[in-house]
């Protein structure tokens, strides 16, 4: 018996769909498949088989170091993997054991700026059978699991913004490789300030020309491509997908726009707020709505007139905000985030509802007899990682559904409005993570632990190195 079926993990869709990613590697002669799996900051990491291997890994797996899963952000180990239980309180993370990636056939691609490449998502799994716990996108598909059990799915259109920017020294002298490495030196490919102007466009489409291509040259749902208000920045968004495929879409799209930019000379960031003059942070707004797996039917699109949302929505939406403090750090998960709410700024920067108001956090879009209602979460950054700020927010939602939360009347002035503020820094989010049982008890001690953890020698690493502005305030003076 192969790995999936020794542990109950195929099906008749999952053998279907294995057939027809052999078809197309054999079909189009396919040279070779990159193994991806989304780790704990939703960066794709994984190996690249020959095409016949790659075809056996649909059933047996590939393995990958655990030690995968001890990883910050520089990619450096932050737990003791050679010690007792590596750290993690598990003897199957000792010593950098192995895991299996365990390819989701139905997430296949072949990736056109790649050549004879094919493309599968993973998900890491023990020896044994068992799911990693660290691993997010198991922790997200139980979420919905649990969300589906409650009779409902998950609806997400996303808003992605992000920079491009031209690269005139790559850095790759032997003293440039750290952990992190230096990054590139860029130059701008247009001016900013002249928001959504074709000019502006015209100026910026050669690439973008590039990206769009590629990207629905892989069917991704692409909706839009548009000028952001700051110089080199621009915006894609997407229609609405239902469930894992809005997470899963963010993590490729993600991958794909680094590497067909950079494959042409050019440098994309999901960075927040990249250190660059005159730069103007990104966001990524969150669309989201539930359907009603009996009917069909918007959950949100309330009934009759006088209310924006039906009880459920309106139960969400409190939710959202209830526990908006301890889930900041699933939606803006590093500390450059942070610089990012500021009032005034078309960004939040405490948790308040509005109507059609992009300086609120959750902005309600839709009314009665509109299928399109929905709530639009202005909080995260582009670098999140999507599987646990999606479940994030259906956690929280469902919880002010369950207990008929009421979100309160609409802060049509959303930057004073007397409302709790969201945390200022990467550290207060943290902490508030730390210290709440609501999320502890919907994601588990663990994998919390876990979390704050990997954030918080992130956090340390930060505090224990010396800033420009140290340097400039200090050096001389004293």
């Amino acid at each position: 018996m192969t790995f999936v079926e020794r542990h109950g993990l195929q099906s008749v869709e999952r053998r279907d769909a294995a057939r027809r990613v052999a078809d197309i590697v054999r079909s189009q002669k396919l040279e070779l498949v990159r193994l991806s799996f989304p780790d704990q900051h939703g960066i794709l990491r994984g190996k690249t088989l020959v095409a016949a291997e790659a075809l056996k890994a649909l059933d047996d797996g590939c393995t990958l170091t655990t030690s995968m899963f001890a990883k910050d952000t520089s990619h450096r180990s932050v737990f003791p993997v050679f010690s007792a239980n590596g750290g993690f309180g598990m003897p199957e993370m000792q010593g950098a054991a192995d895991a299996l990636m365990i390819p989701d056939p139905g997430s296949f691609q072949v990736l056109p700026w790649a050549e004879k490449t094919g493309w599968l998502l993973c998900d890491a799994y023990f020896q044994n059978g068992q799911p990693v716990p660290f691993a997010t996108r198991h922790l997200y598909r139980k979420v919905l699991q649990d969300l589906a059990a409650r009779g409902y799915d998950f609806v997400a259109g996303l808003e992605v913004e992000f920079h491009v920017f031209k690269i005139d020294d790559i850095h790759m002298r032997p003293a440039d490789a750290g952990q992190p490495g230096t990054p590139p030196s860029v130059s701008l490919l247009s001016h900013g300030y002249q928001y959504l102007t074709e000019q502006r466009f015209d100026q910026i489409a050669p690439v973008l020309d590039i990206i769009r291509r590629d990207v629905q040259a892989m069917d991704l749902p692409l909706r839009s491509v548009e000028i952001e208000f700051g110089p080199s920045q621009c915006e894609f968004t997407f229609q609405p997908t239902v469930g894992l495929l809005p997470a899963d879409l963010m993590v490729l799209f993600r991958s794909a726009v680094k590497q067909i930019c950079h494959r042409h000379g050019y440098h994309a960031t999901f960075m927040c707020r990249p250190k660059i003059a005159n730069v103007v942070s990104s966001g990524w707004h969150l669309h989201q709505s539930l359907v009603d797996r009996a009917t069909g039917e918007n959950a949100f699109m309330p009934r009759e007139g006088g209310t924006l949302l039906s009880p459920e929505g309106q139960g969400y939406l409190a939710g959202l905000l209830d526990h908006a403090e301890a889930a900041a750090v699933f939606s803006t998960p590093t500390i450059n985030g942070y610089k990012r709410y500021r009032s005034f700024s078309l960004a939040p920067d405490r948790a308040v509802w509005a109507r059609d108001n992009r300086g609120a956090m959750i902005r309600v879009l839709g009314g009665p007899g509109d299928r399109g209602t929905r709530l639009e979460n202005r909080v995260g950054e582009p670098a999140a990682n999507p599987y646990l700020y999606m479940a994030s927010q259906i956690l929280a939602g469902m919880d002010g559904v369950t207990r008929r939360l009421d979100p309160g009347p609409s802060a049509d002035v959303p930057y004073e409005a007397s409302r709790p503020p969201l945390p200022r820094t990467l550290a207060q989010a943290v902490a508030a993570l730390d210290a709440n049982a609501f999320f502890r008890e919907a994601m588990g001690d663990t994998f919390v632990d876990y979390y704050v953890h990997i954030k918080n020698a992130e956090i340390a690493r930060f505090d224990a190195e010396v800033s420009d502005w140290e340097h400039r305030e200090y050096f001389e003076i004293f």
